[in-house]
């Protein structure tokens, strides 16, 4: 079985320019996947390639588990990165260079680092106890729509048996300063995500000169809506994973947790909080508007766009306060619609990932969160497949890790890669 260097595989990843900027395509998806491929056939490892659209290309393989009694679990992750303006950067971000002990590149912590560490850790020669189903899919960075989502519509067979998924957003260092000045190690493991809701908002009203006074004006009703839902404050919710993060963080760094005030409890756990705080509250945040076409002339109808983000079984209570506050004459419709994700905190899943974690930092405190944003695991995860963000990575002390994805110079630690592929060896040999 070859054997393969971690830092050489996602620096060649990075490479491939897979820039996907949301028009239908994505440039070299498929010779990335066809990279993936090769090193997969080095491996022992049969795959292949399927394209929901020319070029769009996807990589599926299983790896035989030494217990096939034993549910699958799926590895996925995506082979597309966001743009990347190099006149930005301090290097070419399709470099995949190495400096000062960190690898750079357009895809190093997004996600390319994930798959170079699986990659790397398969090519130790361990036999995974149970099944493992890799997904390298096309399109994450836009819907999905030639990639994960339609993997799950049109393939659903290729992930019969998968009990749960490992991918992006969780299991990195998290450097905390304690009650009593010691610096805790937080390794966050996701266990759920926001869902996401892109709305359209359309106000109707009664067209005219704008001299005129006109009680039916489209575009104030549609701002008077919006005004209304920028001012909303959503009351706190605490999904299951929220408090076991802040009772967990809470012990760890020796700080009081009261989860009837969970706002003064985020900032008594200081740097650790920023974790959390997107996650306590759903949100509704306008983003676009579209109305009129001469200033002297008043529409009969007004657009604008909300980034709705809800958690965890709160979809219904959401919407009808939404409702609500939109008013007379402003309707709503789905841009886009994928529902919340959440799995079991306190499952063998979890603790195996702990484990793994530890196996490599002993003083590592793993706690689950939610993640504010979406990933792939919307996709999986209606298949009835428990999803976590599982991408271990050890950061330095400072590193800006959360500015790292889809920002100006995305680099990722020499040494976390290696301390990456040791965890996911570790996991997927014992899980």
């Amino acid at each position: 079985m070859a054997e393969l260097d971690v830092v050489e595989v996602c620096s060649r990843l990075i490479r491939f320019d897979t820039t996907n900027r949301g028009n239908g395509d994505s440039e070299g998806e498929r010779e990335a996947a066809e990279y993936v491929a090769s090193l997969l056939s080095g491996l022992g490892i049969d795959s292949k390639i399927i394209e929901s659209e020319p070029r769009r290309a996807n990589v599926i393989a299983r790896v035989p588990g030494t217990d096939p009694s034993l549910p699958a679990l799926l590895v996925q992750g995506h082979l597309d990165v966001v743009p990347a303006d190099a006149a930005d950067w301090s290097v070419d971000p399709f470099s995949g260079e190495v400096r000062d002990g960190f690898l750079w590149g357009r895809g190093a912590v997004d996600m390319k680092d994930f798959i170079a560490m699986v990659l790397a850790a398969l090519a130790t020669g361990f036999r995974p106890r149970r099944d493992l189903v890799l997904a390298f899919v096309a399109d994450e960075e836009d819907k999905g729509d030639y990639g994960a989502h339609w993997l799950a519509a049109a393939h659903r067979d290729l992930f019969d048996g998968c009990a749960a998924a490992i991918s992006e957003s969780g299991a990195y260092t998290y450097h905390v300063p304690a009650a009593d000045g010691r610096t805790v190690r937080l390794y966050p493991v996701a266990t759920a995500e926001r869902g996401t809701a892109h709305l359209r908002l359309t106000a109707k009203g009664r067209a005219g000169h704008g001299s005129r006074p006109n009680d039916e004006n489209a575009v104030t009703r549609l701002i008077t809506a919006l005004g209304r839902i920028a001012a909303h404050r959503w009351p706190v919710q605490l999904t299951p994973t929220v408090q076991a993060f802040l009772e967990r963080t809470g012990e760890a760094l020796g700080v009081p947790v009261d989860l009837s005030d969970v706002d003064g409890t985020i900032a008594r756990l200081g740097p650790a909080g920023a974790l959390v705080v997107p996650t306590v509250r759903n949100s509704t945040t306008p983003t676009m508007l579209d109305a009129g076409y001469k200033v002297n002339v008043i529409p009969s109808s007004a657009e604008a766009q909300v980034d709705v983000r809800v958690l965890p079984d709160a979809e219904p209570e959401l919407f009808a306060e939404l409702d609500a506050l939109l008013g007379e004459g402003v309707t709503r419709e789905f841009v886009a619609h994928q529902p919340p994700v959440q799995a079991p905190v306190d499952s063998p899943w979890f603790d195996a990932m702990a484990d793994a974690l530890r196996s490599q930092d002993p003083e590592a405190v793993v706690v689950p969160y939610c993640m504010g944003g979406g990933t792939d695991a919307k996709a999986f995860s209606p298949l009835g497949i428990d999803c976590y963000g599982f991408a271990p990575l050890w950061l330095p002390e400072g590193f800006p890790y959360r500015a790292m994805a889809h920002g100006v110079d995305e680099r990722v630690p020499v040494e976390g890669l290696r301390f990456g592929t040791r965890v996911l060896r570790h996991f997927l040999e014992n899980c």
